[in-house]
């Protein structure tokens, strides 16, 4: 019998696909917006770059406003699903509830945006947060629109102060969430928000990444 395997093992790595490159978005040094852009809610969240712990950084304070950094990107969710970020927070409000209008403010979001499924209807989105109350894990929709997932990733003020480092994957919170495929996000944004208590929050993010699976 002829051996095969040697012939066949060359053709077979020309079969596989590609592996993907992760994809990273930092902060850009002062005077290029990276296409970052602000979009307002109600009020501005001040944002600015620095260096801090040798790495550039953004921080966020929040003083009742709410204004969120987007970046308006088309990204192939299929290639790269495994969302990774750094934050750092000074505090969280003392918000009671936050599963409700008045209690919808948080230290540090994270937050990625696909289209939604039709030709008419809203974006749906995951919004990865630093709750106050909430547990570890939990996940609600948010009290403004059923478009958006809530995940708690940290809760509390235990690791306020210290840099937490999370992966998740989105394509399966898509799924998990709103019962879709998402192949393609139209967006990631970050957020540190006080507007509908009337309280503060800073925050501090680092990069933040798409990774292969």
């Amino acid at each position: 019998m002829k051996r095969v395997v040697p012939v066949l093992i060359p053709l077979l790595l020309l079969a596989l696909p590609a592996h993907a490159e992760p994809l990273v978005f930092g902060w850009p040094a002062s005077g290029d917006d990276g296409g970052w852009e602000e979009r307002e809610f109600d009020g501005e969240t001040r944002y600015r770059v620095l260096e801090q712990d040798g790495r550039r950084v953004l921080e966020a304070e929040s003083e009742s406003a709410a204004s969120c950094l987007y970046l308006e990107r088309e990204i192939d969710l299929a290639a790269t699903p495994v969302l990774e970020w750094s934050w750092r927070i000074g505090g969280t409000p003392a918000v009671a509830d936050e599963r409700i209008k008045d209690g919808d403010d948080f230290a540090a979001r994270v937050y990625v945006v696909a289209p939604g499924d039709g030709w008419f209807a809203m974006p749906i989105a995951v919004n990865y947060v630093w709750a106050s109350e909430a547990e570890v894990g939990a996940a609600w929709p948010n009290p403004f629109t059923d478009n958006v997932m809530m995940v708690a990733m940290n809760s509390g003020d235990a690791h306020a102060g210290t840099w937490r480092t999370h992966r998740r994957n989105v394509r399966d919170d898509f799924r998990r969430f709103f019962g879709v495929e998402v192949d393609a996000l139209e967006g990631i944004a970050v957020m540190t928000d006080s507007d509908n208590s009337g309280l503060s929050a800073r925050a501090w993010y680092g990069e933040i990444a798409l990774h292969p699976e």
